[in-house]
């Protein structure tokens, strides 16, 4: 078992801010402070199933039975979870034929995928920093070791700082930034993958729904 008391030697509450705080500040200071947000709320996806095409292909489906049963005016899009399908009904309901919904879905699909690739800027923005960071500790530690020679007291505290510093930055690179900046472009091409899926059933719907043409008067 180990022991908690070993593992205590390895927390030093300095090197930890320096590296933490200043790679969050370095990375934060390459974009405006909503790409911040915007990549720390994209953490909760993490323990998120894929996207799956099932249950928007499900919303659909009833959309199309509600507006063959009643009308496609009887079809609530505020009720509809997922934003890609509400979208691209309100659009056939407002007279969208085939090729005007799927440049609505692509359009959508490829907005999203943008915001997703600055997400995935982000983090892998903050890999590249944390060892960077993780040096800048190492000059601290030194710089306030050396100041220090005449106080033998203070040196080791010094010397911590120095050496966990660099071990922060590479641990926090390697095993937080990087992983979490893959596991979100992963996920970002395994949903775009499946949302190219709604294109022909929505484009079929959307030619079914399509106002007939008015007749020309005699």
């Amino acid at each position: 078992m180990i022991d908690a008391s070993a593992l205590a030697i390895f927390l030093d509450p300095v090197a930890l801010a320096i590296v933490g705080g200043g790679t969050l500040l370095a990375t934060a200071a390459r974009g405006p402070l909503q790409d911040t947000v915007n990549a720390l709320r994209a953490l909760s996806v993490l323990v998120r199933r894929p996207f799956d095409f099932g249950p928007a292909r499900a919303e659909l489906a009833h959309a199309e039975r509600v507006a063959s049963a009643k009308s496609l005016l009887a079809v609530d899009s505020h009720l509809l979870k997922d934003a890609d399908v509400a979208r691209g009904v309100e659009a056939v309901a407002d007279g969208a034929g085939p090729d005007e919904v799927e440049q609505l879905l692509n359009r959508l699909r490829i907005d999203r995928h943008e915001r997703h690739v600055v997400v995935h800027d982000f983090w892998s923005a903050a890999a590249e920093a944390a060892p960077a960071m993780g040096m800048v500790g190492t000059l601290i530690g030194l710089v306030r070791m050396f100041r220090s020679m005449d106080d033998p007291a203070t040196i080791g505290a010094a010397m911590a700082i120095a050496l966990l510093a660099t071990l922060y930055g590479a641990l926090f690179a390697n095993l937080v930034a990087a992983p979490i900046a893959a596991r979100l472009a992963r996920l970002s091409r395994a949903e775009e993958k499946e949302r190219r899926a709604l294109i022909k059933p929505f484009r079929a719907f959307a030619e079914r729904e399509k106002p007939l043409p008015r007749s020309r008067a005699a």
